[in-house]
């Protein structure tokens, strides 16, 4: 006879799952805001004027940076090229990480659901599925080598000096060309696929063949599933270096059009108007950046 706490805590599994997935969202971002409060701070000023002591050095040690960043927190040009250590890299590769986290995690909550929601019935048929942490961890190991490839364009983009200190475009061209790539991909057919795959949990699934009970294949699974998010999504990241890398409301505006656009009806046509307008600013930024006149 089985317990019935654990019987009564299994028919809850929906909430659970959702419950652990707002919760990481929710400490995704408090990390970002965190990270973007320690940029954008800045240093300590004594009582005369200077910072910690000695003026303009003093204060500057223990303030977290990113790489690129002038110490000052003010440059408004591009950062000087510098090399990154290893410890630079893990922490642009986990910033961006998080990110991601924080802004995908969200939207691709109904698949999650609906995963754990299979699995709590194939358990009471007696023919359970792989747990849904597996297929989720599958879903984020894709975004995480996203992340590694962002982390490589930030840190290329910064070496051409393209990037200001608060890792943002320094070059209206380039901001223009980002729009611009992010405007046209929303009418392409490429996009299309993808986008239905992440709007239809069911589709997907259908398409998959079902379910998988073993560890790898729920893992491939949600790899897959992660890989039509990339395939929908991946130009719409990019334009976090036309407003910034750590501007968080910039961050927040592009994770709200990703939720709506796969949640909301008729989200594939709100991409679609919204793929006209940033192929426009594109445009006429492309125009600034080649006659600034």
């Amino acid at each position: 006879m089985g317990d019935p706490a654990l019987d009564r805590l299994l028919k809850r599994d929906r909430t659970i799952v959702a419950l652990c997935l707002a919760a990481m969202t929710v400490l995704a971002w408090l990390y970002l805001l965190s990270l973007a409060r320690s940029m954008g701070a800045p240093p300590p000023v004594d009582g005369a004027g200077t910072m910690g002591g000695m003026p303009g050095m003093e204060g500057m040690q223990g303030m977290e940076t990113m790489p690129g960043m002038d110490m000052s927190g003010m440059a408004m040009g591009p950062a000087a090229p510098a090399g990154w250590t290893t410890d630079d890299t893990a922490l642009v590769v986990a910033m961006w990480f998080v990110m991601m986290v924080g802004m995908m995690l969200p939207s691709a909550s109904p698949m999650i659901l609906l995963y754990a929601r299979v699995g709590r019935h194939a358990a009471a048929k007696g023919t359970p599925v792989a747990a849904t942490g597996i297929f989720c961890a599958g879903y984020l190991a894709i975004w995480f080598l996203f992340s590694l490839a962002a982390a490589l364009g930030q840190w290329l983009l910064e070496r051409a000096l393209l990037l200001t200190p608060m890792m943002e475009s320094a070059s209206p061209f380039l901001s223009g060309v980002l729009l611009v790539v992010a405007g046209l991909y929303q009418w392409t057919p490429l996009k299309s696929a993808c986008l239905g795959k992440c709007r239809a949990p069911a589709a997907f699934l259908q398409a998959a063949g079902g379910f998988r009970r073993d560890t790898a294949g729920a893992f491939l699974m949600g790899m897959r599933h992660g890989a039509y998010c990339v395939g929908c999504c991946w130009p719409l990241m990019l334009l976090l270096f036309v407003g910034g890398v750590m501007n968080i409301l910039w961050i927040a505006v592009i994770a709200i059009f990703v939720l709506a656009e796969k949640l909301l009806p008729g989200g594939d046509r709100m991409g679609r108007a919204a793929g006209v307008l940033l192929a426009a600013a594109g445009l006429w930024l492309t125009a600034r950046g080649l006659w600034p006149g």
